[in-house]
């Protein structure tokens, strides 16, 4: 099994290009079940999740094309193209929906185009439950008939498929508002969803609906408003860059020092985390073609931080922030609102030197002078690389085990980081 190994104390200065968003790419995937034509993305990052959702669609029948790989001077993403014209299964089943979450949203376009669907629940996950009532209860306000049974959820569309309605969730949820927006575009007459969510990458979703021949207004805002249409038609269409990448790289500059490039990095996705970055001391400028990064590595000003839906500051940024703090000088709260448990990286920075108290859904992180180089172990998605960040400034030998995880979400990593001169490599046992 693969492990990453660090030697610490190295600047990291020249640019990294930000990848496509994970987390705009896999929805963007599963609307290409609602049209009989092609639809193209670009920029579609090379990663596990991605590969495990096209093998989810096309064991529904879709046909799937890499047209262009990514280019390796420069990084850029993939060109793929999904051909939803011939569907021949409209049950995702539980050996292929429990390894990723997010294929549970295929409901929405099966259901709303086909009038049925059988999907396996999607179960918890290490970082919380996640239940899928939000997804369901819109649905059926669609007119969908929802039954439970043998461990999925058998959806079907009544005679002449769904209608529109108003869909108010009680609470802000990604997965949730993609779903019932995919359901809705096919819909018949107009859906309103209300305390939608605002996350770029829900309107990164929501413009390629709309370039595929869907009628939303109020995009960007927390009401959206669906026209249902008979059809959709293809299009061609970019993923937007991965904002949390973009901080992420952010936070590792900050952390060991350095001048970096943000290719394609945008701020205005991640401001709420800028603002801290700033506030703690790290220079940030926005730049044509992205935004730079500058700081001396050391004198970070202890910033209070509390996670909350966009545009407050991104749950998914939480783990590294954390890594960050441990080397602020003075004591930070920080306050994770979204999840229940996201807290389990605690234990593997503690094992840097990092000192950090959790009580409940509050990390209490005291800056230490000086973190040492571990064997650590990676937890879930973006706690793996909080041990990637704590490993760029600890003395000596870091070794991160399980980066499966990293995998998931993360674009070449390590290449990227020893391209801005990390002493970071990929190991096999």
């Amino acid at each position: 099994m693969d492990k990453i190994r660090i030697i610490g104390g190295n600047q990291l200065n020249g640019e990294i290009t930000i990848s496509g968003a994970k987390n705009a790419a896999l929805p963007l995937m599963i609307a290409s079940l609602l049209s009989e034509e092609k639809l193209i993305l670009n920029n579609v990052p090379a990663l596990a999740d991605v590969k495990q959702l096209q093998k989810i669609l096309e064991n529904h029948g879709v046909e799937i094309n890499i047209l262009e790989n990514s280019d390796d001077d420069d990084m850029g993403g993939q060109s793929i193209s999904f051909d939803a014209k011939t569907i021949t299964d409209t049950c995702a089943p539980y050996e292929l929906v429990s390894a990723m979450r997010a294929s549970f949203w295929v409901i929405g376009p099966l259901l709303a185009r086909f009038g049925e669907a059988k999907v396996s629940l999607p179960g918890g996950c290490a970082i919380g439950t996640r239940p899928v009532d939000f997804f369901l209860d819109g649905l059926k306000s669609l007119g969908a008939h929802i039954e439970i049974a043998d461990g999925y959820v058998i959806a079907k569309a009544p005679k002449g498929g769904l209608r529109g309605n108003r869909v108010h969730f009680p609470k802000v949820s990604v997965g949730a508002t993609h779903t019932i927006m995919m359901a809705a575009v096919l819909a018949d007459g107009i859906t309103i969803i209300e305390n939608a969510a605002r996350e770029p990458e829900i309107s990164n979703v929501a413009n390629c609906l709309v370039a595929m021949g869907a009628k939303i207004s109020g995009i960007d805002t927390h009401t959206l408003t669906i026209e249902g249409v008979s059809k959709l038609h293809g299009a061609n269409f970019a993923v937007l860059p991965d904002r949390i990448e973009a901080g992420t790289f952010a936070m590792a500059v900050a952390m060991s020092g350095g001048n970096v490039l943000m290719k394609r990095g945008r701020t205005s996705d991640l401001q709420a985390a800028v603002d801290v970055l700033i506030e703690a001391g790290v220079e940030i400028e926005q730049e044509e073609d992205g935004f730079r990064v500058i700081a001396n590595g050391a004198g970070l000003r202890p910033i209070d931080v509390e996670t909350d839906p966009f545009p407050g500051f991104p749950t998914d940024l939480q783990a590294q922030y954390m890594a960050l703090m441990t080397r602020s000088a003075g004591v930070v709260n920080i306050k994770e609102t979204i999840f229940e448990n996201r807290f389990m990286h605690v234990a593997e920075l503690s094992r840097f030197g990092a000192d950090i108290k959790v009580d409940g859904q509050l990390a209490v992180v005291s800056g230490v002078a000086r973190l040492h180089g571990a064997q650590v172990m990676a937890t879930d998605l973006r706690a793996s690389v909080s041990l990637v960040i704590a490993g760029l400034v600890a003395d000596g030998q870091t070794i991160v085990s399980r980066i499966y995880h990293l995998d998931r979400g993360f674009e070449r990593l390590e290449e990227k980081l020893r391209r801005c001169g990390a002493d970071i490599e990929r190991i096999s046992d």
